[in-house]
């Protein structure tokens, strides 16, 4: 977790992923950032899992996320 003025950063490289197979989710000051591919015979040949605590002084309402066109995940929150 990265500070960067109002806000907090969280940055993973999911390249090797498409979007679709990409999942964020918050829960209790953490964001889940988990990624599955799945082969065309349904068995999964890759995943992706990384957890981290936000700081306490983060708006939990206030998580976004882009995907850029290097496949690099970047997670913003802002602080309170």
């Amino acid at each position: 977790v990265r500070a960067q003025g109002d806000t907090y950063q969280v940055v993973a490289d999911v390249s090797q992923f498409e979007p679709p197979d990409i999942v964020v989710t918050t829960s209790n000051c953490h964001v889940t950032i988990q990624a599955e591919k799945v082969a065309e015979d349904g068995t999964v040949c890759d995943t992706f899992t990384h957890k981290c605590q936000l700081p306490e002084d983060t708006d939990p309402l206030s998580v976004s996320c882009t995907l850029t066109e290097t496949g690099m995940l970047v997670i913003t929150v802002q602080r309170r």
